[in-house]
């Protein structure tokens, strides 16, 4: 199995690359997403990403494509559709597609880890996604591990997000815990 897995940030990837590793699968690690917003942001998590990565051994791709006009255009009046219309799909989307044309088996995504996320559409359009690429989307229910990965993040002295990443759009009177 040759698998490319979506990271959304270190503290997300920590149980996941650790879980996959027990089933002696390694994980490629994947970095695009255009959905995290304000840029400080963006570059925290990307660069905290690069040195964890760098720190545990594991292969990682960074794509990067800050896409704050893109992502406004598209979520600006679907705010509370937002994950479903666009962050989840243009990530797996992207994701599958770099798989197949770097010969790539599977494809997976950290996002199958927070108890954040909606979990079932995220399966689902991987499923679908996979279809369209002829891969495998290898699907996990990872947030089992959550509070684990979590914790020893914290230990690692891993930078954590503190706040959707609409809060810049919606106001400080919006804090959500779930990215």
């Amino acid at each position: 199995m040759k698998l490319l897995m979506h990271t959304c940030c270190a503290p997300c990837s920590v149980y996941c690359i650790d879980e996959l590793r027990s089933e002696n699968i390694e994980p490629v690690i994947y970095w695009f997403n255009p959905n995290i917003h304000p840029y400080m942001e963006y570059k925290a998590r990307r660069d905290c990403l690069k040195e964890y990565t760098k720190s545990i051994n594991v292969k990682a791709i960074f794509e990067e494509d800050y896409g704050l006009d893109e992502f406004c255009k598209n979520v600006v009046n679907k705010l509370d559709t937002r994950c479903q219309d666009y962050c989840y799909p243009v990530r797996l989307e992207q994701t599958a597609k770099y798989a197949k044309e770097n010969k790539y088996t599977h494809f997976t995504t950290t996002l199958l880890v927070s108890p954040y996320q909606k979990h079932d559409m995220i399966k689902r359009l991987g499923e679908k996604i996979a279809k369209k690429y002829e891969l495998e989307f290898l699907y996990r229910d990872f947030r089992v591990g959550f509070r684990e990965g979590q914790e020893k993040a914290r230990q690692l002295g891993l930078y954590m997000q503190k706040y959707c990443r609409l809060h810049f759009l919606r106001g400080a009177n919006n804090f959500s815990p779930h990215k």
